[in-house]
């Protein structure tokens, strides 16, 4: 890949991993919010907001971090199948990615709920819990890729050990 196409690709992927974790991070203030507050208004608010950036940020982000890793690793020496670390961030990302996906559905019954009527008290009360636990776990995992990424752990795979064989040169 062209140094000026693997920094682009290299941006775009940190941007939208950045942008993902950042935004799981106000779902998860949204999610406190709407479990504590006693505003009504907040309530509402809250589920609501939660509904449009789970699927207007968080999910687009997603898959973003998701198609930019994909071309960094098919662009770059590190490689898809080479490094277990790589294998790791890939499968954190597919993971969170479709469980996103199956979590944006509670959400959307809790904004359909708030958008009906306030929230009364203890109402849908083990949902609400549900998205700050998954949130949390989220953060952590998203963490996790990241960290992943700042401090590459060593190990190659068997694939990554055969083409560094292959690449260095034989003597004849």
């Amino acid at each position: 890949m062209p140094p000026r196409v693997r920094k682009l690709t290299l941006t775009l992927h940190v941007t939208s991993s950045v942008g993902w974790l950042g935004a799981v991070a106000a779902f998860l203030a949204l999610a406190v919010a709407g479990l504590t507050s006693s505003a009504p208004q907040t309530v509402r608010g809250a589920y609501l907001a939660m509904d449009v950036i789970g699927w207007y940020v968080i999910v687009p982000f997603s898959v973003a971090s998701l198609l930019t890793g994909l071309v960094q690793s098919f662009g770059t020496v590190w490689g898809l199948l080479r490094h277990y670390w790589v294998i790791a961030k890939l499968l954190i990302t597919v993971v969170a990615t479709l469980l996103l996906l199956v979590h944006m559905e509670p959400v959307g019954h809790l904004a359909d709920a708030a958008a009906r009527a306030a929230l009364a008290g203890g109402e849908l009360q083990g949902m609400r819990i549900q998205l700050i636990a998954d949130a949390a776990a989220a953060l952590l995992v998203l963490l996790t890729a990241a960290a992943l990424s700042v401090f590459k752990p060593r190990g190659v795979t068997r694939y990554g050990r055969r083409r560094q064989r292959e690449q260095i040169p034989q003597p004849r």
